[in-house]
């Protein structure tokens, strides 16, 4: 039996997979804090849900909806998750395959921050930029 907060994150990665943003918002508590490392157009911290889906929206326009993530292993306990994946994109003639480690911080059933962390943020900044 999963924890419950593996299947809220996975719930999550997966709405998100099929474009269901509104299902992917649900698992964010209003309050959340997302955070972008690096120097791209994307980079920052983000307060808020509607800010978190305003960060959504501008990363589907920059990649035309071409953006995704393969999850490939997903960790949660009572207050943490930890999610390993491949980000993919295009995007004006560049292509992106980025390792990435998601960590969360989770309360009372909802997402309250987001790190992430990728293994090349050069490669991501580029991309984006």
């Amino acid at each position: 039996m999963a924890h419950p907060n593996e299947d809220l994150l996975r719930r999550g990665y997966e709405a998100f997979a099929r474009g269901d943003l509104q299902t992917v918002g649900e698992v964010f508590a209003d309050d959340i804090v997302w955070h972008v490392p690096g120097r791209g157009p994307l980079a920052g911290t983000y307060r808020g849900r509607d800010e978190v889906m305003g960060f959504f929206a501008r990363l589907f326009d920059l990649s035309g909806g071409r953006f995704g993530l393969e999850v490939h292993d997903l960790l949660a306990n009572d207050e943490h998750g930890v999610v390993l994946v491949v980000a993919r994109g295009e995007r004006a003639g560049k292509t992106l395959e980025a390792y990435d480690v998601h960590v969360w911080h989770l309360r009372d059933g909802r997402a309250v921050e987001y790190w992430g962390h990728p293994f090349d943020l050069y490669a991501v900044d580029e991309f984006w930029s």
